[in-house]
């Protein structure tokens, strides 16, 4: 364990730590950021009516919208000159949620971004290939610094570029992979066509998250990869990748109960549900700073494990792997996709119908996604140079906004299918058991 003393902590002193770390956040929300003062005080509630860890469901919820809604700073709780980092992921409109860390903040990321790579026995003598993205994305730099805090030495590849990947862990020794599920398979066929045999490399364990995966994946890429492979979680607006993690066990997640606090709802009444019982997974941080989340709704379906003792000895509650959402977000490539940005990027283009139809596969190992557009009749029966250049637009302006790169398909008008009630406008053919 990176920090046995708070990852062994018996369940009676952590919640009366959680009970003290909450007042806190919420005396700290409520006095330095106007939108949290105006929840609670529609709901009736100060923070002098928060006394312990049992007192967080008269708290009211908070939500990716009302991110958006305060976009771009309205959430910070701290003067901007605290601000040491921004961080960003996709909202529904293209404005980004926008999540502001201070020092304090960045520093308890990295301890619970090292705990994660700890869980897969990870230490200060491990070299840690770091194949998330870089950039607004927290899931590089997250752990990037996990990697440091531990003592290991961080490779920081990025994604992509994956003959590169393979020759440097082969050449530098690499022992701890992150990266999406994915693409750690996309690896192990590259190498095979390379004709490098990755099972003889020094390879223990890897943390692989930011996408949906399976059981039966996992086995798949124990069996192409020397290592265990163990499931990660985080979402930028909570703190990024380090909030929960699988250990050797791989039987559910610990999440690090110390900083993050785990609910699960009823998603329809927003009544908290026992553990083991399957609901919305809701966050509260207990130390942030820069945007203090209170009651955060993540919309990823989940239960909370009720177990006893985990053999490895943590003794912080775990969440299940996770089951779906309860909104309509893609998640493709680690990238967060939502039809109504493929719209909001077609409507301001000449020549487009607002009629579209998303549809996401699966090839191989990588998921893909086409986008049909319908045309105009004038522009459909036009030249074909047009009709490409047309293409070209629509799919440069995709991957601008929603930095993933799809295949566009233009089809004839009334070509895709109406519906009289919601339209239909994504066809999932991947298959996750």
């Amino acid at each position: 364990m990176f920090n046995a003393q708070a990852e062994t902590m018996p369940t009676g002193e952590l919640r009366k730590l959680q009970g003290q770390r909450l007042r806190a956040v919420v005396e700290r929300a409520y006095d330095h950021v106007p939108f949290y003062r105006a929840k609670m005080q529609a709901q009736g509630v100060t923070p002098d009516d928060i006394r312990s860890i049992e007192d967080l469901p008269r708290l009211p919820f908070i939500t990716k919208t009302d991110f958006r809604d305060q976009y771009p700073f309205g959430m910070f709780g701290v003067p901007q000159k605290e601000i040491v980092r921004i961080h960003a992921s996709s909202g529904t409109t293209g404005k980004p949620t926008v999540s502001g860390y201070t020092q304090a903040d960045i520093d308890n990321w990295a301890e619970c971004a090292a705990r994660s790579l700890a869980c897969g026995g990870a230490t200060a003598e491990d070299t840690v290939q770091v194949a998330y993205g870089y950039g607004l994305f927290t899931g590089g730099l997250g752990m990037h610094y996990g990697a440091e805090k531990l003592g290991a030495a961080a490779l920081p590849m990025s994604a992509g570029n994956t003959e590169k990947q393979i020759m440097l862990m082969k050449d530098f020794n690499v022992t701890v992979l992150c990266c999406t599920p994915s693409y750690a398979l996309q690896i192990a066929e590259v190498a095979a066509a390379m004709g490098i045999d990755l099972m003889t490399l020094p390879l223990k364990s890897g943390h692989f998250g930011a996408e949906p995966w399976t059981e039966a994946m996992r086995q798949h890429i124990e069996q192409v990869l020397p290592l265990k492979a163990l499931d990660i979680y985080g979402l930028s607006e909570v703190a990024g990748p380090g909030v929960a993690n699988e250990c050797l066990e791989q039987n559910g997640l610990h999440v690090f109960e110390d900083h993050f606090y785990p609910e699960i709802i009823d998603p329809v009444t927003d009544t908290p549900l026992p553990d083991g019982e399957k609901g919305e997974l809701v966050f509260t941080c207990l130390t942030k700073e820069g945007v203090p989340l209170i009651r955060y709704r993540t919309r990823d379906i989940t239960l909370l494990l009720n177990e006893g003792p985990c053999p490895c000895g943590r003794t912080s509650r775990k969440i299940a792997r996770l089951m779906g959402r309860t909104d309509d977000m893609l998640i493709i490539r680690g990238v967060n996709v939502f039809p109504s940005q493929v719209e909001d990027v077609l409507v301001r283009i000449e020549g487009v119908h607002p009629q579209y139809l998303i549809i996401v596969d699966r090839q191989g190992n990588l998921d893909t996604i086409e986008i049909q557009v319908e045309v105009t009749e004038g522009l459909f029966s036009d030249e074909v140079r047009k009709l490409e250049a047309l293409r070209d637009q629509i799919h440069h302006q995709i991957k601008t906004m929603l930095n993933v790169s799809a295949k566009i398909t233009l089809v004839e008008p009334k070509t895709i299918e109406r519906s009289l009630g919601k339209a239909k406008r994504v066809q999932d053919r991947r298959t996750l058991s």
